[in-house]
């Protein structure tokens, strides 16, 4: 049975919510260094009710970002390499026959945690992959004509090398939508990787991480990022934005309505850093390229193109062309 709705009155102040926000991030901080910024938005993600995507070359701290989440969170985990010959059922579960009394159980898959680390996710074949999308979509999967609900709160990260990189499929369209932030961490500055020379021991700096919220907290955040107001000059502000990706002469296709109501959400997070109950166009900047960079298909992109980086520029020039409301 699903819980009451709690009112709004009874909600988290924005000051508690942002006092949790920085204690999390602080304590992400411990465990990946000199990244504030990609930890701030990916708290973001989080917190907005969104899946994450991290891009990036091997060795950047990817799995450890996303383990120091679930730790952090208090949330159950498990970490799915996938790889070429990775099956759907591996991930979403099976039914399992027990002979004694001839009768079949479902036996949950790893989908079946509060966070998932989809590690590598471009190195499984397309079929894997899709084994995701109702999962992201709408928080279920369906198998054997029964549909299985996953656990709330349930967010999937993926991570994903390059698509030049060899023996990897592009993530389809549709799966790239289903993901509200893309980000990538880059190597660290030449400081802090000569102090992790001299500080990291072999053991795993997540180990030393504690629960500093709960499931719970972060279901509370949830409800109160949907009910933070967004004003209709700020709404009118989020589509003139993704008209202007609709209409430019280097964009092939432009936002989607999803991406717009993605951006609009990933906003609504952003603002309780700030303590506030309400959107501000600085929030929408704030996350705009990393919510619609990876939405959108450009004019001048080869098939398997890397163009992360061209897309953020274009959104950038967006940006500053599409005036905001004051």
């Amino acid at each position: 049975m699903n819980a009451p709705a709690r009112s709004v009155s009874s909600l988290p102040s924005s000051a508690s919510a942002r006092t949790t926000l920085e204690r999390v991030a602080a304590h992400l901080s411990l465990a990946v260094q000199g990244k504030d910024k990609e930890i701030r938005l990916a708290v973001t993600c989080i917190v907005a009710g969104g899946h994450l995507l991290l891009e990036d070359v091997p060795g950047v701290g990817k799995t450890t970002l996303v383990e120091a989440l679930a730790r952090s969170f208090a949330l159950s985990f498990s970490r799915v390499q996938f790889t070429a010959d990775l099956m759907p059922a591996d991930i979403l579960g099976a039914q399992v026959f027990h002979a004694q009394t001839a009768t079949f159980t479902f036996r949950p898959g790893p989908l079946f945690r509060q966070l998932v680390l989809a590690d590598e996710l471009n190195r499984a074949p397309p079929r894997t992959q899709s084994a995701l999308l109702e999962a992201m979509a709408q928080g279920q999967v369906s198998l054997d004509g029964a549909t299985h609900l996953l656990p709330r709160p349930f967010t999937v990260v993926a991570t994903q090398n390059p698509v030049d990189f060899s023996g990897t499929y592009p993530l389809p369209d549709s799966q790239l939508d289903r993901f509200l932030m893309r980000l990538s961490l880059g190597h660290p500055s030449p400081e802090v990787e000569a102090r992790l020379l001299t500080t990291r021991d072999s053991s795993s700096p997540v180990d030393l991480l504690t629960a500093v919220t709960s499931p719970e907290e972060l279901s509370e955040l949830r409800t109160q990022v949907a009910a933070q107001r967004l004003d209709d000059t700020v709404a009118d502000y989020v589509v003139r934005l993704a008209q202007a990706t609709r209409a430019h002469g280097d964009i092939e296709r432009g936002a989607s309505t999803r991406a717009v109501l993605a951006l609009g959400m990933a906003a609504r997070a952003y603002a309780l850093w700030e303590e506030r109950s309400f959107v501000t166009p600085g929030d929408v900047r704030a996350v705009l390229g990393p919510c619609l960079a990876h939405r959108l298909l450009l004019r001048s992109a080869n098939q398997g193109a890397y163009t992360r980086d061209e897309a953020a520029h274009l959104l950038e020039e967006v940006a500053r062309k599409v005036p905001a409301p004051r």
